[in-house]
């Protein structure tokens, strides 16, 4: 079998660069032929049904859009010698010292490998090996590239115990690229302590508390890419999910998990998950805070089950010339024996005609005859038994129900009794119930109660894993709702508690991850920030104090002097702003001009007066667009290589409270990566110092 080259044959090497671009090529051509190798594939006389057809050849073009060389994507970043053969389980069946670390794996045309795939466990030691744990490594070998082009590369000699440590210049300006475009993968760049989260066993959840810049987002996802190659079949069967807070955020991401070859995983906003009715409606903060506190969910079950009644009468099923009687006290019996077992209320309705077809059937052998199975789903089918059923176990319409809980004072009365108190109650009901179910202007948080409604009557298909993104908005109902979509699966939650802009925003991970269904998961704190330089994110958490005050100050390995510009003006903002934009447009990258929502109208009237092109937040830049206006709501999880903030104050007053002005302040303050102006008129907050 042919090995990867030994490192002994680069001892002694001239052209080491022409030597990588080589290898480089080799690997486009053989990417390519894996490719063509697939399209040639003849199906006709491998399926047996249309249906197997369909389903092989959809398999087969994903393959072939997931064997796709992207032009500016390098297929491999990194090479690794070790000082010893590393075993053949271990490096994806080749022995051999050294191996091209990269996005897929890409072999040749006998089969061995020229690129070996980041998540393979040979790879491992590319993000976690160190002078102090070599973990067997000689030397990693770092690549730079320009416009998808082989450059430089750098090496670390990490077994050399004369070479002492130095800063990644290459690491470093793959982190400070410039970003155009949606969300780029960090596989190049992942660090230690967030492979270590990656890289994490999928049967346990684990929680991120992310700093801003430290990478929580591209660490969940990688950690989605990580679990469909180690995992791929289990997740294949269960599916993967992942939870954003609003379309633009998932538009920022969506390219990342492609670009790794993963093309199955599915993107939801949290009202997408619950769209079982049209949302048109909007509730008043503190409405939507009771309707997003845990305490609904033990309402609603209460309300699902209220129409739950004990039997008074008999039940008689008459068959052929004989008549069978199952007395109330019987019918009783079975009754509580469904509402003790608590299991789903539309799986107990569908239980009890059995249940007293059974009792019937019993009296039936009793009588000397012989009923089968037949015999038991025919009297189920009955129509005493079934007026039975329907006096004693009503169906429940989840939308209806929440219609009602909403319109009628007295049934909420009766539901929230001992659970929410007068006011609350007031709170919650509409103060002009709508005739139906169908014209009522539901709004995002009662979506969610019809969710907890249909999962009280049928139980919600489990997902084999869920990431959770900005999970520190999520209301405790909405946590229940991502939570019952994965109850045999493991989850990953990434959020920052500083960040969190709505009037429910969790206190603490803990009380998060109970309403989740998630007590024992493990949480991890990210600190260390790679994309927010020191001078901004330094000033940015002078606000943690008033906002967060448990958490610790995020630190940045990125020293950029000058990178943050604060200028009061005391007239004429609007032009001010204009030319903060068009200064920001002269450095290479993305630009974020982020407002108060208010401002938004103003601002854009201003740009298309000075004919400047904008675009809306999550729409990808172009070389003519690369201005964004964004809405400060709208912020969050976004990046930009340069922002200019318009009046800090604007943002705060903005939102319902002072607390939640600052924390979106704060999330508005930390979405640049090179540089930040903030421009105001009115005086900043005394946080700000």
């Amino acid at each position: 079998m042919h090995s990867p080259t030994s490192t002994d044959a680069f001892a002694a090497d001239t052209d080491p660069l022409g030597r990588e671009r080589s290898h480089l090529a080799a690997s486009r051509a053989a990417l390519k032929a894996m490719r063509e190798d697939v399209e040639a594939l003849d199906l006709r006389d491998v399926t047996g049904t249309w249906v197997s057809a369909l389903v092989l050849q959809k398999q087969v073009d994903e393959r072939i859009k997931a064997l796709a060389d992207l032009a500016h994507t390098p297929l491999f970043f990194g090479r690794l010698d070790y000082l010893h053969t590393i075993s053949e389980a271990d490096s994806e069946g080749s022995g051999g010292e050294q191996f091209y670390i990269g996005r897929r794996h890409v072999h040749d045309a006998d089969g061995d490998p020229m690129v070996i795939d980041w998540r393979a466990p040979v790879s491992q030691p590319f993000y976690r090996a160190s002078r102090k744990d070599p973990m067997d490594v000689a030397k990693r070998r770092r690549f730079g590239y320009t416009g998808g082009e082989l450059t430089a590369y750098e090496d670390e000699n990490l077994s050399d115990p004369d070479e002492g440590d130095t800063r990644s210049a290459l690491l470093a300006a793959e982190i400070e690229k410039p970003r155009v475009g949606p969300m780029r993968d960090i596989v190049a760049t992942i660090q230690p302590e967030q492979d270590e989260i990656v890289r994490a066993d999928i049967t346990g959840t684990v929680c991120v508390q992310g700093a801003p810049g430290t990478g929580k987002t591209a660490v969940g996802l990688h950690r989605v890419a990580y679990l469909l190659y180690a995992h791929r079949e289990r997740l294949a069967r269960t599916g993967t999910l992942v939870v954003g807070p609003n379309r633009s955020f998932l538009q920022y991401i969506e390219q990342v998990l492609p670009a790794l070859g993963e093309l199955d995983v599915a993107q939801a906003t949290v009202q997408e998950l619950v769209g079982h009715v049209e949302v048109r409606g909007a509730d008043a903060a503190d409405t939507a805070r009771i309707k997003g506190d845990a305490r609904m969910a033990q309402v609603l079950r209460n309300a699902v089950r209220s129409g739950i009644t004990l039997p008074t009468e008999p039940c008689v099923v008459v068959r052929g010339s004989r008549r069978w009687r199952v007395p109330a006290y019987e019918l009783e019996e079975i009754v509580r024996e469904l509402m003790d077992r608590d299991i789903r209320y539309g799986a107990a309705a569908e239980a009890l005609p059995q249940r007293i077809a059974h009792a019937v059937l019993v009296k039936m052998e009793q009588g000397g005859e012989a009923p089968d199975d037949r015999v038991q789903d025919a009297v189920a089918r009955n129509a005493a038994v079934k007026a039975t059923v329907k006096a004693c176990w009503p169906a429940v319409d989840p939308v209806k129900l929440v219609h009602r809980l909403l319109s009628d004072a007295e049934f909420l009365a009766a539901a929230a009794d001992g659970l929410l108190d007068a006011d609350e109650q007031a709170l919650v009901l509409w103060s002009k119930p709508p005739r139906s179910a169908r014209t009522a202007p539901w709004s995002a948080a009662d979506a969610v109660l019809i969710d907890e409604t249909t999962d009280l009557v049928h139980r919600t298909a489990s997902l084999g894993h869920v990431v959770v993104d900005e999970a520190q908005d999520l209301s405790p109902m909405q946590y229940r709702a991502i939570g019952r979509r994965c109850t045999t699966g493991s989850a990953t939650v990434l959020g920052d508690l500083a960040q969190g802009t709505t009037p429910w925003a969790t206190g603490s991970w803990q009380e998060a991850l109970h309403h989740l269904g998630k007590d024992g998961a493990h949480i991890e704190e990210l600190t260390q920030g790679f994309r927010v330089p020191g001078e901004v994110i330094a000033y940015a958490s002078r606000l943690l104090p008033a906002i967060a005050p448990g958490l610790a100050p995020a630190t940045s390995v990125r020293d950029a002097p000058g990178s943050l510009t604060v200028r009061q003006v005391p007239s004429g903002r609007d032009g001010a702003v204009l030319a903060a934009c068009h200064d920001a447009l002269r450095h290479e990258g993305s630009v974020g001009l982020i407002a108060a929502d208010a401002r938004i109208p103003v601002l854009a009237g201003m740009l298309e007066a000075a004919g400047l092109p904008h675009l809306a937040p999550g729409t990808e830049t172009t070389a003519d667009a690369r201005l964004t206006l964004v809405p400060a709501t709208l912020a969050k999880g976004l990046e930009y290589d340069y922002v200019v903030l318009d009046e800090p104050a604007a943002i705060i007053t903005g939102e319902p409270d002072h607390r939640t002005g600052l924390r979106r302040l704060y999330v508005s303050l930390t979405r640049a990566v090179s540089g930040l102006t903030v421009l105001h008129t009115e005086p900043l907050p005394e946080e700000l110092g």
